[in-house]
């Protein structure tokens, strides 16, 4: 709606259309799929002026059951891609002089939660790569922001038991207009971290 083109990579094609909406199939947590979306990417945009990485899932449980496949799933899906497409995206905003990448951790990146081991680490995890590539990219023009996120109502909460999104959680959309407007600064001004909670949760 700003105007921009938005290049969507993923596992599963959106269930809405826009004429400035392309997608592209991708696992991000395997590189040869990054490597490809990217190379797709560069062939429909002419510029990546800004990287947003959204992907990610939780599952929670108590320690002693908690599932190694799924503990193993979160890293490489929220840390290891996380790493993987900023990897493969920042030779191109090197080349261009510039960029932001904004991530998206969580809450859950501060603080702990009961059987949050898995999830609360790939969080805490996004959050110390993002401070890294802030320190390492600033020099190339290039911004970073980690945003964290509380409670927020999306399909997020599909598949964990005891947790139903409602009303009290953000709305995503007021979620995604804070980052435009994070995206939407002069060249000089960064924000670097965002914190966005619910004032009255359930």
């Amino acid at each position: 709606d700003h105007g921009a083109s938005v290049v969507g990579w993923g596992q599963n094609s959106p269930d809405f259309s826009h004429v400035n909406l392309h997608f592209v199939k991708c696992d991000v947590s395997d590189a040869a799929s990054v490597e490809s979306a990217i190379h797709w990417t560069l062939q429909t945009v002419a510029s990546i002026d800004f990287l947003v990485n959204n992907a990610g899932f939780g599952y929670f449980s108590p320690i002693e059951s908690f599932d190694i496949a799924q503990f193993e799933r979160m890293m490489d899906v929220n840390v290891k891609g996380t790493f993987l497409v900023t990897r493969a995206t920042v030779p191109q905003l090197k080349k261009q002089g510039g960029g932001h990448i904004v991530n998206i951790s969580s809450i859950a990146g501060k603080v702990g939660m009961p059987q949050g081991e898995g999830y609360n680490a790939s969080k805490f995890a996004v959050s110390g790569l993002t401070d890294c590539l802030f320190q390492e990219l600033r020099k190339d023009g290039i911004k970073v922001t980690t945003v964290f996120p509380g409670s927020t109502a999306t399909h997020f909460f599909d598949g964990i038991p005891g947790f139903v999104a409602n009303d009290k959680m953000l709305d995503p959309d007021e979620l995604a207009y804070s980052i435009v407007h994070v995206l939407d600064t002069s060249p000089n001004y960064l924000i670097r971290e965002i914190e966005i909670r619910p004032l009255n949760s359930k």
